[in-house]
């Protein structure tokens, strides 16, 4: 698999004087379905729009295909780009909507209908060539928008928050078709969002992005199952965080004496090297309640102040090792139905579940 995409030393600054983006170095794979992932104000949207050449980075290179692009003008970069306004020209049709790119290349006709053609069938859209963009709905100008991003058959696509303006169950859906025409076509993609599910579920690999920095570059299960540090375990998934201090170090697990007396042991993290404080990431569902919970290598006694329906889990809301908003997530059987604010129940988790982070 070849470098695509490389970002070399790029920062950004807007004033001068605070850099948005800060030395960045980032290689994108051929053909690979990158997620730049971050809250907002953290540099994942501006080092997408320097690489489609709609901002100019103040330093360092970007290179598409082994070539610098960072004084090329973006309509001659060979990127496609899906925003999440659809940016589609309300008084042409659909098929002169996917045309326009073609005819600024000057394509000849039968070819720009042939291209128009395959990329409508794309996103299975056929029948809908001769429509005006007011008679879609929201999720089939979206589609179009990702098949005009197609059209010209472009190196690499872009997509900046695309989905953002769909509601739950319609996301969802756009979500698979994308990355099926990802699998399909061996496109390269950079995707933006600020969603982690979105993230989680579409991306070969999810750069995780604060404060201008690539916090952690990995897949979607090295990132859920394995965090750098404390910001991705909180950004990614939802977490249980204690804090306290690394007593003892013994290859990969760790012991942290937590603030109360308590006692967890844990995977080291690879900051974990010596003695110093810490916090322990542990994901809810990794938690086992009652009998379960004695063949632990964790068990401690908690609390249940709250109990949220969810159909297919419940989430119980426990007061543990000194937390008051400590979250289990039990799957939805017999045995949690028995459960009751107010009791007080054992619960328990092996040190493989929870990682200790500096």
């Amino acid at each position: 698999m070849s470098t695509i995409v490389s970002f070399k030393n790029v920062q950004k600054t807007y004033d001068g004087e605070t850099l948005v983006v800060k030395n960045l170095n980032l290689d994108i794979e051929e053909g690979e379905f990158l997620t730049m992932l971050g809250p907002s104000g953290s540099g994942k949207t501006t080092c997408l729009m320097m690489l489609a050449g709609f901002e100019t980075a103040t330093h360092g290179e970007i290179l598409l295909q082994g070539k610098p692009i960072n004084r090329i003008p973006p309509e001659r970069r060979n990127i496609g780009m899906v925003f999440q306004s659809y940016a589609l020209f309300p008084h042409k049709s659909v098929a002169e909507n996917l045309a326009f790119p073609l005819k600024v290349r000057k394509i000849a006709r039968d070819e720009i209908a042939r291209k128009v053609k395959r990329a409508l069938a794309m996103v299975n859209m056929e029948k809908f060539a001769n429509r005006m963009p007011a008679q879609l709905s929201g999720g089939q100008q979206q589609r179009i928008a990702v098949a005009r991003a197609l059209v010209f058959e472009p190196a690499l696509v872009l997509m900046d928050e695309p989905l953002g303006a769909l509601d739950k169950q319609l996301r969802e859906q756009m979500q698979y078709e994308i990355k099926q025409i990802h699998e399909q076509s061996g496109l390269t993609v950079v995707y933006v969002t600020h969603d982690q599910g979105e993230a989680l579920t579409m991306s070969d690999r999810i750069a995780v992005f604060n404060n201008g920095i690539i916090q952690q570059l990995a897949s979607p299960s090295a990132l859920y199952e394995k965090p750098e540090n404390a910001f991705v375990a909180r950004f990614i998934g939802e977490s249980n965080e204690l804090k306290g201090i690394v007593s003892a170090v013994d290859r990969e697990r760790c012991t942290v004496d937590l603030d109360g007396g308590h006692r967890v042991r844990a995977s080291a993290g690879s900051a974990i090297r010596k003695t110093g404080s810490a916090s322990i990431s542990l994901r809810p569902e990794r938690i086992a309640v009652g009998e379960s919970a004695h063949a632990c290598d964790n068990v401690f006694s908690g609390g249940v102040k709250d109990l949220i329906y969810y159909g297919d889990h419940l989430r119980v809301v426990m007061q543990v090792c000194g937390r008051n908003d400590f979250i289990v997530k039990l799957p939805n059987d017999g045995a949690v139905r028995q459960l009751r604010i107010g009791d007080s129940v054992d619960i328990g988790w092996m040190a493989e579940a929870c990682r200790a982070l500096q």
